[in-house]
């Protein structure tokens, strides 16, 4: 099992060992011991799915301390563009943004420690996403950035002309005004 460094600290992309063979397939979705081995000691206590169709974009979100969320995002069926905004203050990698396809196929994974925005925009059909958390959900703690922020460029990969947006996403502030407690401990 391979963990991929994405150049922004703490953020890592998952790989796992997959085992095919005439019956289908095989593989170790999450074991902690082989996360520990990566420094990853995070203990999930929350499972949250998702079902979307094509265009829908989700974020970005995160939730502030004390009940900031890390995240393990993988994708059931279908594919998604995933995206991670670094909002840790003193970060090397401040407002920096990764986006990666994670996909039913490809079966790789997003590991998202807390203080970093997160959203994704379907590009299949439709895409069930699966992702572990950290923390329980605590709707008061529950933040945002708006998703098509100037300053961020984020290209979700779905036209926005036809982006399908929640009322509560298409509000939230931008990048530059948004509730930021998170500082950078690397």
């Amino acid at each position: 099992m391979a963990f991929i460094d994405t150049g922004i600290p703490g953020l890592l992309v998952f790989e796992p060992m997959v085992f095919d063979d005439s019956r289908g397939y095989f593989y170790e979705a999450y074991n902690q011991k082989i996360f520990g081995g990566a420094g990853i000691e995070t203990k999930f206590v929350q499972d949250n799915q998702s079902r979307s169709t094509y265009g829908v974009i989700r974020g970005l979100h995160y939730q502030i301390p004390p009940y900031a969320q890390a995240k393990l995002i993988r994708v059931l069926v279908g594919a998604i563009l995933d995206v991670a905004v670094d909002i840790r203050k003193g970060s090397p990698t401040f407002g920096k943004v990764f986006a990666i396809e994670l996909s039913a196929a490809n079966k790789k994974q997003l590991y998202i420690p807390a203080g970093f925005a997160h959203g994704f925009s379907v590009l299949s059909d439709t895409a069930e996403v699966l992702y572990k958390c950290d923390q329980f959900y605590h709707k008061a703690s529950e933040h945002g950035i708006l998703y098509n922020d100037p300053v961020l460029q984020i290209d979700w990969k779905v036209p926005l002309e036809n982006a399908i947006v929640s009322e509560k996403d298409q509000v939230l502030p931008l990048f530059a005004d948004c509730v930021n407690p998170f500082e950078f401990n690397g």
